[in-house]
């Protein structure tokens, strides 16, 4: 206390902006990730909660195919050997048949679940990474950057990336995974941009970034440790919306015969494959085209449950 009574007056500013909660053990005092999550799960519509379900069952048999005991090779064609049947309904060894060369239609399914989704959370990441950066530094800095950056943005969004796709694999002429992401990436990163220069926009504005100005904070570091980690939220949202697109686009590729080669296995390329067979058995293409029903509409449904506990959440505080 000074000499007048009053409480010392502090002159001097934190080294830092005191942060938030951390965690959950922080934000939620005794509770711990797993009652969180239970939480979360319990929340959810029923309908919700099967398609939740069945995204974790396509992406463990995918991460863990080549540890599935007794899972068949997905390229094996037995009848050359004399020991498989074409086109034969579900039996003991085959669950879900085998396609007009042979091979396991389960096996191809599992094995065709980590194409896609190789291909969707990889132009994910990029996207997050690229078009989160760019979008981040076009929205805090301004200026003619912005300018330049979203001129191009916009340009780069006005052509149909399917075509590009299109005509890119078909002049490389390489058709493989990686080749695939990355002729992906360059249309994937406009959209995300877009997104993270809106929320760095709003995030800009606020008090703590305000306040972290006030303080001395380089603008890099701000970017860095304010701005950005606030924008990752929109982006994800974003992701998990655009997920099934791009689960889509890789079976668009792969229908058309630009996706993966053959043999290897894809849920568009097993549909196109079968469509020849389809006056004889039905089934090979069934299967992968109700395998890709299901996963777009899940992530669909995930997408559209979160954002709207998003928007309750946000409209709470």
């Amino acid at each position: 206390m000074s000499k007048l009574g009053l409480p010392p007056v502090i002159t001097r500013a934190p080294s830092r902006l005191r942060r938030g909660p951390r965690n959950a053990e922080q934000m939620f005092p005794g509770s711990s990730g797993k009652s969180r999550f239970g939480n979360l799960f319990g929340k959810m519509p029923w309908l919700t909660k099967l398609c939740f379900l069945w995204l974790i069952l396509v992406v463990l048999a995918a991460a863990l195919a080549d540890l599935i005991p007794g899972l068949a090779d997905p390229n094996y064609q037995g009848f050359v050997f004399g020991d498989g049947k074409t086109n034969e309904g579900p039996t003991a060894s085959h669950w879900l048949g085998t396609d007009n060369v042979s091979r396991d239609i389960l096996a191809r399914l599992i094995y065709g679940a980590r194409v896609s989704l190789i291909f969707a959370f990889s132009l994910a990441a990029i996207g997050i990474i690229v078009g989160g950066t760019l979008g981040s530094i076009a929205g805090y800095f301004r200026g003619l950057l912005e300018t330049f950056l979203m001129a191009l943005v916009d340009t780069w969004l006005s052509f149909p990336a399917l075509i590009g796709l299109v005509f890119i694999t078909t002049m490389l002429g390489m058709r493989n995974l990686v080749v695939l992401v990355l002729v992906g990436a360059v249309f994937i990163w406009p959209s995300y941009t877009r997104i993270a220069r809106a929320t760095a926009l709003s995030v800009s504005g606020q008090a703590f970034v305000t306040a972290a100005r006030a303080i001395g904070t380089s603008r890099k570091r701000i970017l860095v440790r304010e701005i950005f980690p606030n924008v990752l939220p929109a982006l994800l949202a974003y992701s998990l919306v655009g997920l099934p697109i791009l689960i889509i686009l890789e079976s668009t590729l792969s229908f058309l015969g630009l996706g993966v080669e053959i043999p290897t296995a894809s849920w568009g390329g097993m549909i196109n494959q079968a469509r020849q067979d389809l006056l004889i058995n039905i089934w090979p293409a069934v299967w992968p085209a109700v395998t890709l029903f299901m996963t777009v509409y899940s992530f669909n449904n995930l997408a559209d449950w979160v954002r709207t506990q998003a928007a309750a959440r946000s409209a709470a505080i």
